[in-house]
């Protein structure tokens, strides 16, 4: 373990228990704006144009429409002045957040107050990446049968970009199904995620024995954390960074938003050239070493995947193909069939609500995505998931809910793979209600299922 811990240090990562950020948000706010006509929609694109304003939703000043839902943050310094020419204008809004720095604060103190236990990992709080690593670790060891650790390819910072697999061993070929959390660094609420759906399929797999003919279908490959680099640097300096860390040319702005770089359609609308925007799609399609892991990896197994899922928030959006465009996937009817009962079991959890459709449906236009890249290399079923919330807490959503998300999320993701799973092993089937009644209910309730099968 000293072994471990060493070679974590050499890799740049900050020392345990380390919970602060440099850069503060005292008095700024957040607004939702609702543009009613054209000069309201043209006053905002230039506020935002102009960096008087940092918007949230959407991300980048087109994305502004009439009628449309803009959410943004005010710095406190011009507060004042924005309020007024809202007002001026007859620019109607209401206040999301009073003090973004007070949210921030409260997210993580009960981080401060214990530190991390090594013997037992917390899925219902969040956990800067030196504990995800540990995490993946323990996984692997306390799951040996089942876990393989992956090297999967090197950040620009040079941190390892480590995935779990969780397979059964088998005499056949298998099927996979992808998952990649924390693309955005301020969405900890993503790679909370994925711990909890590893935690969920383990547990579930040693509860029924009976799951045992599942994974010789298919098995799980989670990368917990894809961007690690700015993942580490909304721990440690700017809670609401969104970027990788690599360099722009000729520029004192840095950073490239990952799901800006993939080659679909790439920087052809909703992306920026402009390296200081949070919407920069990088110097090329996969000029960022982490977009080209991934890449390189769905590249060399897409034969055997047969559902790409990357987690994202907040929005509460289950997104389909395409962002890029109003043409939508070949199997478009079946993806939002499928999608529809996700949000339909997510719902029943606890009541959230979500919806369904293509970006650029339903949310934006944008380029270069992830699910859309994936989409094109004709894997059948690529979806986006944008969890909670809607606009309450936005990026920073509080602990007190990661129970409640994850809780939900697996049960829309969980429809999900039933579905891919039915749809390619129709032979399998009963195997897929005895594993997944698990996950969504209780093992106990599981047992019970299966005794009466």
């Amino acid at each position: 373990m000293k072994r471990w811990i060493r070679c974590i240090s050499i890799l740049g990562l900050l020392p345990l228990f380390t919970h602060s950020f440099q850069i503060q948000y005292n008095g700024d706010q957040v607004l939702r704006i609702i543009p009613k006509d054209s000069e309201q929609v043209k006053f905002l694109k230039q506020l935002a144009e102009d960096e008087q304003i940092d918007l949230w939703r959407p991300q980048f000043p087109e994305g502004i429409q009439r009628q449309g839902e803009v959410h943004t943050r005010i710095p406190a310094s011009a507060l004042g002045t924005v309020k007024g020419e809202l007002k001026e204008r007859a620019l109607e809004y209401n206040v999301l957040t009073q003090n973004i720095q007070d949210l921030l604060d409260s997210q993580i103190k009960s981080e401060d107050k214990q530190p991390f236990n090594t013997r037992a990992h917390s899925y219902t709080k969040y956990h800067p990446m030196e504990e995800i690593y540990y995490w993946m670790d323990e996984i692997k060891e306390n799951y040996k049968e089942l876990v393989t650790k992956h090297l999967l390819g090197m950040t620009y910072q040079k941190r390892p970009m480590y995935y779990l697999k969780i397979s059964r061993k088998s005499d056949k070929p298998k099927k996979i199904i992808w998952m990649d959390c924390g693309i955005h660094a301020r969405e900890w609420i993503a790679p909370a995620f994925c711990q909890w759906f590893v935690k969920e399929v383990l547990e579930t797999y040693t509860a029924d024995p009976k799951t045992d003919r599942f994974f010789q279908n298919i098995d799980f490959y989670i990368l917990p954390v894809l961007n690690i680099d700015g993942y580490i640097y909304s721990w440690t300096t700017d809670r609401l960074w969104r970027k990788s860390m690599s360099p722009c040319d000729n520029s004192t702005c840095f950073g490239t938003d990952l799901n800006r770089n993939f080659d679909a359609k790439w920087c052809s609308i909703g992306a920026s050239r402009n390296c200081c925007s949070n919407i920069h799609c990088g110097s090329a399609p996969e000029s960022e070493p982490e977009a080209t892991a991934v890449a390189n990896f769905l590249r060399s197994h897409l034969r055997d995947i047969l559902c790409y899922l990357t987690i994202h928030s907040y929005g509460q959006l289950i997104l389909t193909p395409y962002g890029y465009t109003n043409e939508t996937a070949s199997n478009h009817e079946e993806m939002m069939s499928v999608g529809e009962k996700a949000a339909d079991a997510l719902q029943q959890k606890h009541g959230t609500k979500f919806k369904v459709g293509p970006s650029s449906w339903i949310l934006y236009y944008s380029s270069g995505s992830s699910r859309d890249w994936a989409a094109d290399l004709e894997i059948d079923f690529s979806y986006t998931f944008e969890l909670r919330d809607n606009g309450t807490y936005q990026f920073i959503l509080p602990e007190d809910q990661i129970q409640a998300t994850c809780e939900e999320t697996m049960a829309a993701v969980t429809t999900i793979i039933e579905h891919v799973h039915d749809k390619n092993f129709r032979n399998s089937a009963p195997t897929t209600v005895a594993l997944w009644s698990g996950v969504v209910t209780s093992c106990l309730f599981s047992r019970y299922l299966a005794n009466l099968l």
